[in-house]
């Protein structure tokens, strides 16, 4: 008897045996003899063959550019290489919180020394914000500090997203970094979206975008900027008080941030300007010089149109 399981899988040989003669055949003519390698009646037509194959690969090819282009997009909309301490959500939620005036409004200057980077601290308390284009006036006794925010290119076009007064001025998401201000509230925060934005404009306040030093007490992997000079930054401590920094020396951009996050703040966005003249007010009303000389505005930024980010009483 012959083992079944141990028979080789043959092509199927069908004779067509009757009728013994047929149209067209001759007598003694050799039968007709048909050979289908896919196994009799379950085979399929080499055109349906090539069909599924098409489709398959169609498929493949599908799935290949939504997984490479849903990763792209990821990358672009949520993936900085950093965590992110406060989402655009509830940062909103912050801004809407009912403002207590603090009787006590005022900037508070320290010094120290982290990791060989020695910086001064403003701290900014009891204090509202707004996007000027123009630097305040010193006889201004309601302003209690100001210093540049957004970036603009040579041929006056800013970079970044930046809302004045209520007014989207422009909207560019390249950087993830961002400072919002409205209700007579401020908030930082790490984000490509614009609800933060859109929420300040439409309640008469400001914004603007910078690049990120710090989220959620981590540094990117990479800095933009390079080189050493004098660097500012505004900041974010876990109990929500805002700061401006700025280094006493040249530094990188990547030992500034380094020092921050020492420091303690968890969020952190670059301030340009680098040694740009601002000011500040102390508590017994005297204006005291931040940086070392006015900065020569740029062709194509007028006066009117250079972005200062303001601090005031409430």
């Amino acid at each position: 008897m012959t083992n079944d399981k141990n028979m080789t899988k043959k092509p199927v040989i069908i004779i067509d045996e009757k009728p013994d003669v047929v149209a067209g055949q001759a007598v003694g003519e050799t039968p007709v003899i048909t050979i289908e390698e896919g196994g009799g009646a379950d085979a399929k037509p080499i055109h349906r063959r090539w069909l599924t194959t098409l489709v398959a690969v169609a498929a493949a090819v599908a799935t290949c550019v939504l997984l490479i282009g849903g990763g792209l997009a990821y990358r672009y909309f949520f993936a900085f290489g950093v965590p992110i301490s406060t989402s655009p959500k509830e940062n909103i939620m912050k801004l809407e919180r009912t403002v207590v005036r603090d009787s006590m409004a005022k900037v508070v200057m320290t010094g120290d020394s982290i990791l060989g980077v020695a910086m001064n601290f403003y701290k900014l308390s009891g204090l509202k914000a707004e996007i000027a284009l123009a630097q305040p006036d010193t006889t201004d006794t309601n302003v209690m500090l100001c210093t540049r925010c957004s970036d603009y290119t040579a041929s006056g076009q800013y970079l970044g997203s930046l809302v004045v007064g209520g007014k989207v001025v422009c909207t560019d998401r390249s950087r993830v970094g961002y400072c919002g201000m409205a209700n007579g509230n401020v908030v930082i925060g790490i984000s490509r979206s614009e609800k933060v934005k859109d929420y300040c404009a439409e309640r008469g306040g400001a914004f603007f975008r910078q690049f990120v030093l710090v989220s959620d007490g981590v540094l990117p992997t990479r800095f933009v900027l390079h080189g050493k000079m004098e660097r500012r930054a505004l900041g974010r401590m876990a109990d929500d008080s805002i700061y401006l920094i700025e280094t006493r020396h040249k530094e990188t951009l990547w030992d500034f941030a380094d020092a921050l996050r020492e420091y303690g703040f968890v969020d952190a966005i670059y301030i340009t300007g680098g040694i740009s003249r601002s000011w500040y007010r102390s508590a017994d009303g005297v204006c005291h010089d931040i940086g070392a000389m006015d900065e020569q505005v740029p062709k194509g930024i007028s006066d009117g149109s250079m972005p200062w980010l303001v601090f005031k009483r409430k």
